[in-house]
């Protein structure tokens, strides 16, 4: 069987950067090359204001959308070079998928369709790239009456579902989503609430770094019980699926308000800890809620390198072994961007790849459109 190459691209509710894949899909998904580019400040924090409605915000999310763009372009072309080393040639490869960065999403919120808006420019991807793109992998599924999100469960389940096993899969960006994959019934996604983002805030804004590494400030303090409830009260926890969140909800703001009071006294490190606690407790919560005959839960994205956020995971859930996704041959931080590489060949195979039972729309959708470069 010929190859079937394609490549990932993910930039995430953390912010934090792009990741990257070339993978193979002529058998079971291989990832071949890899690469990752740092998100410039700015441009994070251009990212970040719009996420709420602020002056002459069109022109700035089309210059945003631009300069992610050069970076994603710049990852391709560190894929490329691997790939040549490979000796692969750059014209064997079929597709880019490119997610884009979510800046607003608000399904179902508005005359019943709403919006999802993921910021990029794949014409322009595909001009400085020579390789067509597939995007907008949400809106089929919106307009079918679907939350949009999230898209990687399908992913999860072509690599992991294996008809015996009660097995889940955590996704640990910047938001958490599981997905549920039962022997005995049709697979189910969801998301859950924060990962990562509400971390990366107050690590950032009390420390000066980017994330808290490996969960080391987190693990210096202490939970507080007090803190963690005011956090768990928030009506998208309880609520039931099919349901999607980003940073329309769960954003400084939100963390501001329910400090308030609370968390007065509280020393830096001990809020650190009890955010930690908050995404590990909702994530265990749904497992317990929607599969409780768990008996495995992979990890993938930037949390699933968090060992303290792993230790308080293992701790939510005792008798589930809980272990990041590289023991089942996908290494955590390729995950997100392989499921877009497999979402660039269901498009091209025209394979709908949307879960209408985890977005709840009316049927599954082919996903995502084609912007060919101009030298194909």
């Amino acid at each position: 069987m010929s190859q079937r190459l394609f490549i990932g691209l993910m930039s995430g509710t953390s912010l934090d950067g792009v990741d990257g894949v070339l993978a193979d899909f002529s058998g079971a998904p291989r990832v071949l090359a890899q690469a990752a580019c740092p998100m410039p400040s700015d441009l994070r924090e251009q990212f970040l204001r719009l996420n709420s409605s602020g002056d002459d915000e069109l022109h700035r999310a089309a210059l945003a959308a631009n300069a992610l763009t050069q970076l994603y372009a710049q990852t391709v072309h560190d894929l490329l070079a691997q790939a040549q080393r490979l000796d692969i040639d750059a014209r064997a490869i079929s597709a880019i998928g490119a997610h884009g960065q979510t800046v607003r999403h608000q399904p179902q919120a508005w005359a019943s369709t709403g919006y999802t808006w993921q910021l990029q420019n794949p014409a322009l991807l595909a001009e400085l790239t020579g390789i067509d793109v597939v995007a907008d992998f949400r809106n089929a599924d919106l307009a079918a009456g679907g939350q949009g999100a999230p898209l990687v469960p399908g992913f999860h389940a072509a690599l992991w579902a294996d008809g015996h096993t009660e097995r889940a899969v955590l996704n640990l960006g910047g938001i958490s989503n599981l997905t549920l994959l039962s022997p005995h019934r049709p697979v189910v996604g969801f998301d859950c609430g924060p990962g990562n983002a509400l971390m990366d805030h107050w690590c950032e804004r009390h420390t000066g770094q980017a994330f808290d590494a490996n969960g080391q400030w987190a693990a210096s303090g202490r939970v507080r019980p007090d803190l963690l409830e005011r956090l768990l009260d928030e009506p998208f926890f309880a609520q039931a699926p099919p349901k999607s969140t980003g940073r329309d909800l769960f954003h400084a703001q939100w963390l501001t308000m329910r400090l308030s009071q609370a968390a007065q006294d509280a020393a830096p490190q001990d809020v650190q800890a009890t955010l930690t606690a908050l995404t590990a407790r909702v994530c265990a919560d749904h497992l317990k809620r929607y599969l409780p005959p768990a008996q495995e839960l992979l990890v993938c994205g930037g949390g699933a390198l968090n060992a303290e956020l792993m230790r308080q995971l293992r701790g939510e859930l005792p008798g589930v072994l809980v272990q990041a996704s590289d023991t089942r041959g996908l290494p955590a931080m390729q995950v997100e961007a392989c499921a877009f590489a497999w979402l660039a060949w269901c498009w091209f195979e025209r394979q709908p790849a949307s879960r209408p039972e985890v977005t709840g729309a009316r049927g599954a959708r082919v996903l995502g459109a084609l912007y060919r470069a101009s030298s194909r």
